[in-house]
């Protein structure tokens, strides 16, 4: 071969290497945004029953989709900052727990379509004009925890027959939950019980807001929110010292030491949030998916917390309960 043939073939290899090199790099997966507003152990099997269903659907993580996951550990300046990070990184779908995170993202966003799961009254909130028609690019399924709240009280007057005086703890930076707050407070106040109302907006303030109500009340009410979920080992820390039952929205705050939740399954509305997921990755829109509300819900019921508080729960709510820890 001539020197000049040899160098000729390896300058037309040197152009050809790079384009064969990008054209064996995998094209782009479809992305999930994925932002919890508390921790990721408390989410554990939320993200499981989701991942699951994405799986059944045929959205195997790795290989047909990928899940970019960010958590605020309940601090609501974080929710704006991963929504923006989430535009930035130009994701084909975010998929949000709680109403704060969903505000920020639909300030970074309008866009790109957002599922929510387990947010309080999602009209009321100005997520979606309705829940027939979602408009714009938000859709998802809400907690219904609005409705729920006469219901929690009225199975703390069940468990407790000398409650007089409800003492209600509400992160009141959280528009969601201070609608469920003022429910709450109005079942109560319909059943004659004095109402307390512990309001707070960040961790700190939790342990001034217990010493605040000192003996005031016979039992707490906790509104479900990202911070107190993220909280849930001390504020129960904190209620069994003051001898008060409490009353969550979630069954991991029993397991964590509550006395008593009752709300929707979650694990089931976030395996329920993959088929909106899977909709919108195949071309459907957020406006044109109705938001759906939970099927089934849990009432939980801690043994060992009554007995630290000399409770005897009734047989009639223990055969009700879907759960009992003993």
């Amino acid at each position: 071969m001539q020197r000049r043939e040899f160098i000729t073939l390896v300058g037309s290899a040197a152009v050809a290497w790079p384009m064969a090199t990008r054209a064996e790099q995998p094209a782009r997966l479809p992305t999930i945004g994925f932002l919890g507003s508390a921790g990721p152990s408390i989410w554990n099997e939320w993200v499981t029953a989701f991942v699951q269903r994405l799986n059944e659907l045929h959205w195997v993580v790795g290989s047909t989709v990928a899940i970019e996951y960010r958590w605020a550990e309940g601090r609501k300046d974080r929710f704006a900052e991963f929504a923006a990070e989430f535009v930035r990184l130009k994701v084909d779908a975010i998929v949000i727990g709680g109403t704060p995170a969903v505000l920020a993202a639909m300030q970074a966003t309008s866009v790109i379509p957002i599922v929510f799961v387990a947010v309080g009254d999602p009209v009321a909130n100005g997520l979606v004009a309705s829940l027939a028609r979602p408009g714009g690019n938000v859709t998802g399924l809400s907690n219904q925890t609005r409705d729920l709240a006469g219901k929690r009280i009225e199975i703390l007057r069940e468990v407790i027959p000398g409650l007089r005086r409800l003492a209600i703890l509400a992160n009141v930076g959280n528009v969601a939950a201070i609608l469920e707050m003022r429910d709450a407070q109005a079942a109560a106040r319909t059943l004659g019980y004095e109402v307390i109302t512990l309001e707070i907006q960040q961790a700190e303030d939790i342990l001034p807001a217990f010493e605040k109500l000192g003996d005031r009340a016979d039992a707490i009410y906790i509104v479900i929110d990202a911070l107190v979920v993220t909280s849930r080992a001390s504020i129960n820390a904190l209620a069994l010292n003051a001898r008060l039952p409490t009353m969550h929205g979630n069954r991991e705050s029993v397991d964590a030491g509550g006395l008593i939740s009752y709300g929707p399954n979650f694990p089931e509305l976030w395996r329920r949030s993959a088929d909106y997921i899977d909709k919108i990755l195949r071309g459907g829109k957020p406006a044109d998916i109705p938001v759906e509300q939970p099927t089934k819900f849990d009432l939980v019921i801690n043994l060992k917390t009554a007995k630290a508080l000399g409770l005897a729960v009734p047989g009639t709510v223990l055969a009700r309960a879907d759960d009992v820890i003993e």
